[in-house]
């Protein structure tokens, strides 16, 4: 027998807001795990589960989800079985009331309830879908679920899950997760409001607000595997204002590991008499001046208390000795045994992107001018390969106008005659200021090219000129166009005309 299909019940409103607040989270999710990694394709649906075992499961929004029915039928049932039979992973606060706290155990076990099921169905599927936290509306329970595509969620490292603060929120392992926790508590506190769901459209978060605080939660883990409070220490935000502090004109560059003192991974090669406090930026930043590939500022989540150096084969499980790497000014990592959990530019924290995708750059090459030749293509990629490996960051242009924008900037650039690039003349071509201007054949005709452009709504104060002058070209050109923008950080972005 095949199972029915949610989409197969009548539609009919849960309450008034509904269809309005699933646009507006949906729209929260677009911007948020977008700009996260725009492979993730998140997509937000609405389950209703009704307390009554003799009503059926049914998705409110949208109509089409697509998800069968039956399985969900007994979810708040078996929720109740889970909160009976599994004793919480948390010590329960002892100024809790007897009913919160059976109400708050209702809802965690109707929530793995219905991630059980949805785990189940997603066992063969591209994608995943993750269960918000049930709100009671109307003799049922709604839960916001967001979908994302797996292969990118495998794509980036993470901490073991299932540790907790002790009011009992989960922490999270990794920064994705953070997004996840956000957005589920933005979805709850909307649905809680008198006028559910309103809130979404009347009070609008930012993404960027909820990044930041999706980075402030992920910090909190490893503040906690230090035995730290992490209301107290507030590592994301003292490593933001340390990374954006400069001596004597220098940005800072350095590495500070993580781990309580005497730990058997860490070799101490003279300690200071009186630790700094981190909060004690300025101090920390001198102190930073002092590191080298090799020798790096040992803390303990409180204080730096001497400079040492990693040392013997350090055990990944532990989990207890982290590394961050300030890259630059105002930019900083987040690294736990070799892997990149975090990377913060200008205090928005984002995922560890590698420093350029071959398939992605190929993507672009075929949706914006149709280039398919191998050999053309593996052409640009060296090109472009070799462009990322400037330490101080560049600018690549390609553009099907190239000798024409040429002609037309040649106030503001230095012309050279038509040269095809190789590895060795693209390093020295972006050695300099400035952009280099190419075509899909990989003939360069300018370089040092001062962009012009107007101005883009997608523009990003927290990025650089470079990528912004990028940005405003590109969605300026009238022509199909593709920037490769080389941060300094090693951030590399591929920018294309193309109008999603």
């Amino acid at each position: 027998m095949i199972p029915s299909l949610i989409l197969a019940t009548s539609p009919t409103l849960l309450w008034a807001h509904q269809t309005r607040y699933r646009e507006a989270a949906q729209s929260l999710a677009n911007d948020l795990f977008d700009f996260l990694d725009d492979d993730l394709k998140p997509y937000v649906l609405l389950l209703a589960l009704p307390a009554d075992p003799t009503q059926c499961a049914r998705c409110l929004e949208p109509e089409d989800c697509g998800l069968p029915s039956e399985p969900f039928d007994g979810a708040v049932a078996r929720g109740r079985v889970i909160q009976l039979t599994t004793p919480p992973p948390y010590v329960e606060s002892a100024d809790v009331s007897a009913d919160m706290v059976r109400r708050k155990h209702e809802v965690i076990g109707i929530r793995e309830a219905v991630q059980e099921t949805l785990d189940l169905l997603d066992e063969s599927a591209p994608h995943q879908h993750f269960a918000g936290w049930p709100v009671e509306m109307h003799g049922h329970f709604v839960v916001t679920v967001l979908r994302l595509q797996r292969k990118p969620l495998r794509a980036y490292p993470s901490l073991r899950p299932h540790r907790f603060y002790t009011s009992g929120r989960p922490l999270a392992p990794s920064l994705l997760v953070a997004a996840m926790h956000r957005f589920n508590d933005e979805t709850v506190k909307a649905l809680k409001e008198a006028a559910a769901g309103m809130g979404f459209f009347v009070r609008p978060r930012e993404s960027e607000e909820l990044l930041r605080s999706a980075g402030k939660a992920l910090m909190d883990t490893p503040a906690q595997a230090l035995g730290l409070d992490p209301a107290v220490t507030q590592l994301f935000s003292t490593c933001n204002t340390i990374s954006s502090l400069r001596y004597e004109g220098a940005e800072g560059v350095g590495k500070l590991l993580l781990a309580r003192r005497g730990h058997p991974n860490l070799e101490e090669i003279f300690a200071l008499t009186c630790p700094t406090d981190l909060t004690d930026f300025r101090a920390v930043r001198k102190l930073l001046e002092m590191t080298t590939p090799d020798v790096h500022l040992l803390a303990d989540g409180n204080s730096v208390y001497a400079l040492g150096r990693q040392v013997g084969h350090y055990d990944a499980e532990r989990e207890d000795l982290f590394v961050i790497s300030f890259v630059t000014h105002y930019a900083w990592e987040l690294q736990h045994a070799g892997h990149v959990l975090l990377r913060s530019h200008y205090g928005l924290p984002g995922l560890p992107h590698t420093r350029l995708n071959r398939t992605g750059f190929r993507k672009a090459l075929k949706r914006t001018f149709a280039l398919t030749d191998h050999t053309k293509v593996e052409r640009l990629w060296d090109v472009v390969l070799e462009a990322s490996r400037q330490p101080h960051g560049t600018l690549l242009v390609i553009t099907t106008e190239a000798l024409a924008e040429a002609d037309r900037l040649k106030l503001q650039c230095t012309l050279i005659e038509p040269v095809p690039l190789t590895p060795l003349i693209t390093r020295l071509v972006t050695s300099i200021d400035g952009a280099v201007l190419l075509d899909p054949e990989g003939y360069c005709y300018s370089i040092g090219v001062i962009l012009d452009g107007r101005a883009s709504g997608r523009g990003d104060g927290a990025r650089g000129a470079r990528y912004n002058s990028a940005l405003r070209y590109v969605e300026s050109s009238e022509h199909p166009c593709i920037a490769i923008v080389v941060s300094e950080d090693g951030l590399v972005d591929v920018i294309t005309s193309e109008k999603e």
